[in-house]
């Protein structure tokens, strides 16, 4: 069966991002992405003209990718609470996100490759925007009290940031549930709220 153009290119960016979680930006080579597929290095240029191509254009679906589960766990409809608590849930490195090796490894390339420090800060602002949207629902419809939802926003991803970095580069530097009861309690501070709420 062949495949589309679309889905040849789709099936390229998912063995393209597999391909840097497991070898690192550096080290990933287009010939590494073609024999996991079986196609050949000319059908991967055709698509990508270059690896740095391949490397910005990889970010950006697996950006997209992440952006789409979380608003579709923001779009639901329950309370302010249980949508903010299951999208810091998914996105903390102890919840079922995926690609934290992805990110880490996109944020220090970002460092010197212009494309994708835009596609990484992109995909920040665009987190951070969405987290402060739900909380300024829960503040309009008095589930909580925050005062300022776009600080509570970066500080909250800021710290899963952060965590994350601690569990993926330094394994049992921070045991996962010790992070899961710090996001908890932060996520209550931050909400002005005793941290049972956040399991009621």
């Amino acid at each position: 069966m062949r495949l589309s153009v679309a889905e040849r290119r789709e099936e390229l960016l998912r063995a393209a991002i597999e391909q840097i979680e497991a070898r690192g930006v550096a080290a990933v080579r287009i010939a590494d992405v073609a024999s996991v597929l079986g196609v050949s290095n000319a059908l991967v240029l055709y698509h990508f003209s270059t690896k740095e191509k391949l490397v910005a254009a990889a970010f950006t679906y697996a950006a997209e990718d992440d952006l789409a589960h979380l608003r579709k766990l923001l779009g639901r409809r329950t309370t302010a609470l249980r949508r903010l608590r299951a999208a810091v849930r998914w996105y903390a490195p102890t919840g079922q996100a995926k690609g934290w090796r992805l990110w880490i490894e996109g944020w220090a390339v970002a460092l010197r490759e212009p494309v994708l420090q835009e596609v990484t800060r992109d995909l920040d602002r665009q987190w951070k925007a969405a987290l402060t949207e739900v909380i300024a629902e829960g503040v309009a419809a008095g589930e909580f009290h925050c005062p300022d939802p776009n600080g509570t926003a970066l500080r909250l991803t800021a710290l899963l940031d952060g965590l994350a970095v601690q569990l993926t580069s330094y394994p049992g530097a921070v045991s996962r549930s010790r992070a899961q009861e710090w996001v908890d309690e932060a996520l209550a501070r931050e909400l002005g709220l005793a941290r049972e709420a956040l399991t009621a």
